[in-house]
């Protein structure tokens, strides 16, 4: 049976953005970031084209990633809504809100992660 989370280092160009749990089952993917008071690090949400907001107590930062983890494209998520599935998305990478804009994180980064 596959592991549902796992700890790693999110890194784009050999540098450490943040620490990083990686969601692999449906349920841990489901969870993402529910019923935490506010994110720690970043979270990937793997074989996920769509996120949605409702229940959240925080805004988030979202980035879809295509199946090489390049970011396709990045939206700030208010709690109680949904992002509209992205094509070519692959991964969902969801933060705090404005940990894109300290990372410098935009379209076209590639990204890493380090297990």
């Amino acid at each position: 049976m596959e592991e549902s989370w796992r700890m790693a280092w999110l890194l784009r160009d050999g540098q450490v953005l943040a620490s990083l749990e990686i969601a692999r089952s449906f349920g841990a993917r489901s969870r993402g970031f529910l019923g935490r008071r506010e994110p720690e690090g970043a979270l990937l949400l793997e074989r996920t084209r769509a996120v949605h907001s409702i229940g959240m107590r925080f805004t988030m930062d979202v980035a879809f990633l295509d199946s090489e983890m390049v970011v396709l494209r990045t939206v700030r998520l208010r709690p109680f809504l949904l992002a509209l599935p992205v094509r070519r998305a692959r991964h969902v990478l969801e933060a705090g809100e404005g940990a894109f804009e300290r990372w410098s994180l935009k379209k076209g980064d590639r990204l890493e992660i380090k297990e």
